[in-house]
């Protein structure tokens, strides 16, 4: 039984880890199911943004380390499975479309690193966060050691890194880890409201603004200079451009349909 439940409303793909009874903590399986997950997210034209969210009190408390440590020994890097994304943003392309993830109680380890390869995070005001690697005798491998310098400064990032100590939700804020902290039982509500927000918006340019705000961040500020109007002019020659002068025009909400 997959413990990654998926449902589709307004554009939305709704990808949500199901298994609090273990604290939501990460196997193998539910690695490829949030990827098969993102793997359709990326390709299907009805779809415009995914919501990661989680059952119970945590969002995670960790990985199944018994289970990962194999695959962790061997040095290969994180499975690929045809048809799926790498959560994590290292072994593939990412997700062209925007991902919201909404957290709560326990939010370790995998936990971040997912987190720091989405695009808009909400966080319930009981979330604590960690990285607890050294605490075990490992490193994290899912990319914390990249995105949470670049994402929380130099010296911030090391305190946490280095010593897996917890820090909390107000602190996820004050760093701009999290966009929204919201009383406990509030965070999916919140999350979702933004998802709407942004799969209301023009499908094509949301894409765009993704594509050149990660060039930014991966490839330097030159670089994406250098690319700002690739997209310009098919995006201008699209029927969502059409339709978004028409409805300034007409002073309604624009009605995208992603072409």
């Amino acid at each position: 039984m997959s413990h990654i439940k998926i449902t589709i409303a307004d554009h939305i793909l709704d990808i949500h880890v199901d298994r609090a009874e273990k604290l939501n903590a990460l196997s193998p399986e539910m690695y490829r199911d949030i990827g098969l997950a993102l793997g359709q997210l990326d390709r299907d034209p009805e779809l415009r943004v995914g919501l990661l969210h989680a059952s119970g009190k945590h969002f995670s408390s960790g990985i199944e380390l018994d289970k990962w440590a194999p695959i962790f020994a061997s040095g290969d890097k994180f499975p690929v499975f045809e048809g799926a994304i790498d959560p994590f943003g290292l072994t593939s392309p990412r997700c062209r479309k925007p991902l919201v993830m909404a957290v709560q109680g326990y939010c370790y380890t995998w936990g971040v690193e997912v987190m720091l390869a989405t695009d808009v995070r909400v966080a319930a005001d009981d979330t604590k966060f960690a990285m607890l690697e050294v605490k075990r005798g490992i490193y994290p491998c899912g990319g914390a050691t990249i995105r949470l310098p670049q994402q929380m400064g130099w010296g911030n990032a090391q305190r946490y890194l280095l010593t897996g100590d917890a820090w909390t939700a107000a602190e996820a804020h004050r760093l701009g880890l999290v966009q929204e902290v919201v009383p406990a039982g509030e965070q999916y509500r919140v999350a979702r409201e933004i998802a709407v927000k942004i799969a209301k918006a023009a499908p094509l340019g949301v894409q765009s603004v993704l594509k050149s705000t990660r060039m930014a961040v991966t490839e330097g500020q030159d670089v994406a200079i250098g690319h700002l109007f690739d997209d310009m002019p098919g995006l201008m020659r699209s029927e969502d451009a059409k339709e978004g002068v028409m409805s300034f025009m007409e002073r309604r909400e624009a009605r995208f349909q992603g072409r």
